[in-house]
């Protein structure tokens, strides 16, 4: 059997299997009970210590003089 033919089939049986079974882990470990807390508090992080908009560009520059 050549090694292009058994990569093949390989790949077609067995490796097709195994990364459907990693996709449906990924799945479940993102669904899984207690993760949308952590999913929630990464979301949140823009909005961390905002206590006020940045000012323009312009006004920036001149607050400072």
């Amino acid at each position: 059997m050549e090694e292009y033919t058994f990569l093949r089939q390989f790949a077609d049986s067995w490796m097709l299997l195994m990364l459907f079974a990693f996709f449906i882990g990924v799945v479940v470990w993102v669904f899984r009970p207690g993760s949308s807390r952590v999913y929630r508090d990464t979301a949140d992080i823009p909005f961390r210590h905002d206590d006020k908009p940045a000012p323009a560009k312009g006004k920036a520059e001149e607050a400072r003089t």
